[in-house]
């Protein structure tokens, strides 16, 4: 009997972007799944319902999920969704566990296998699988075109008989995907570019595309990147070094792009008050990392501030599904990527390899219980039945050792599974 895959309308949530596109719903129902796609799904990512039937899916309607196998979506599911998915569902999404406990613990109390995509470690292996990066790629190329608009002035030189437009000055702060795509975009767009990150690595990246380095080339700089690709959070002192270096240089910027982000912490402030308000009338600053408590102090999310001095901080939420038709088609190609993993090609099944690294990084909950240990003050919220399962499990073994006979084996736990720490 073939499994069900169900994607949902993310409208209730404001999120225009979509977990499938008729090229993942091919690519599945070949695989020997059925695919149930809801009403209007894709209609804020340019697919209509047609394309997604005439790649092989079905049309229905929210209550369809209680069918579903496997759930993709791109954003953790709300209380009143899990309430309609059947135990032991696996359900694919971003799902910002960080500061989310107890919507992590519902999770776990809906008996769902969850994965946190956004989890994804950064091997070679899982490249097409990573949400993070392409979501965060079109976020950079986004941050500038919004800047450009804020900006209302030409980006790039230009002599002409009425005299010379002078290019733009523009400053990226945090090279990571977001800001690799942010100095590529404002480059092609004829921008003077600078730009500076804490990672050693980022400095021949940002000279490869043109632009100028500006960074406290110390030993704490040296060592100032994780095993796993991702900045480390630098000392005060580190910090304080840093923003004495770029207040002078942000001074004479006429648009600032900030991009950083600690996985699980609070963006770092990289632009204060008396910075913003060193800068001219007419400049921009685009926070990418408002949803986060923003790197610039000011922003405020979701909306965009002009400050008294006349500068204009830009602070769009989701900024991704601000190019939803794009972002979608990459992150639905994103699941389908690491779903594929998980199907045993024989059977067209779902068959999930607990001790697969990419399921032991990126596994949430599973079996009623919360399994990622970087959440385990959620672990409380299990289901009843697997809460009666393992008191049981863990009595039986306790007693074992003082009634089993010589001959007789004692008792064993049941598997339960061993998930790493991401980036590992």
């Amino acid at each position: 009997m073939s499994q069900i895959i169900f994607i949902p309308a993310e409208g209730g949530s404001g999120e225009p972007r979509v977990a499938a596109s008729p090229d993942t719903v091919k690519r599945l129902t070949a695989l020997g799944f059925d695919i149930i796609v809801e009403t209007g799904a894709g209609l804020n990512s340019r697919i209509i319902d047609a394309e997604f039937t005439a790649a092989g899916a079905k049309i229905g309607k929210a209550a369809d999920s209680a069918k579903a196998d496997v759930v993709l979506k791109v954003r953790r599911p709300t209380d009143a969704e899990l309430k309609g998915y059947k135990s032991g569902a696996a359900v694919l999404a971003i799902m910002d566990p960080y500061g989310n406990d107890a919507a992590v613990a519902a999770l776990a109390k809906a008996g769902v296998t969850a994965f946190s995509m956004e989890f994804m470690p950064r091997i070679t292996r899982a490249q097409s699988m990573d949400v993070l990066s392409s979501q965060a790629n079109l976020a950079g190329y986004q941050a500038v075109i919004d800047g450009a608009a804020e900006y209302d002035r030409a980006l790039p030189m230009m002599m002409t008989a009425a005299g010379t437009v002078p290019a733009a000055k523009i400053f990226v702060m945090g090279v990571g995907v977001a800001g690799l795509q942010a100095i590529a975009t404002a480059r092609r767009l004829g921008g003077i570019v600078t730009a500076t990150d804490v990672r050693p690595a980022a400095k021949e990246q940002v000279a490869s595309l043109g632009a100028k380095f500006l960074a406290v080339e110390d030993e704490e700089f040296k060592a100032a990147e994780t095993a796993g690709g991702y900045a480390k959070e630098m000392s005060k002192e580190y910090q304080a070094k840093q923003a004495a270096l770029t207040a002078e240089h942000i001074a004479k910027q006429d648009i600032v792009i900030t991009t950083a982000l600690i996985p699980g912490r609070p963006a770092p402030k990289l632009v204060s008050a008396a910075m913003v308000a060193s800068m001219k009338a007419g400049s921009v600053i685009v926070d990418l990392a408002v949803e986060r408590g923003g790197n610039v102090e000011g922003a405020v999310a979701g909306k965009v501030v002009t400050t008294a001095n006349g500068v204009k901080i830009v602070g769009h939420l989701n900024v991704p599904g601000r190019v939803a038709a794009s972002a979608s088609l990459l992150y639905a190609k994103n699941l389908f990527a690491f779903l594929e993993t998980m199907i045993d090609k024989g059977t067209k099944q779902l068959a999930i390899n607990r001790e697969d690294d990419l399921v032991k990084a990126t596994m949430l909950t599973d079996a009623g219980r919360v399994v990622h240990p970087n959440f385990a003050n959620a672990a409380p919220a299990q289901t009843e039945p697997a809460a009666k399962a393992i008191k049981t499990a863990e009595t039986k073994s306790e007693a074992a050792p003082k009634k089993a006979p010589a001959r007789k084996p004692a008792a064993k736990k049941p598997a339960t599974p061993k998930p790493i720490v991401p980036g590992k």
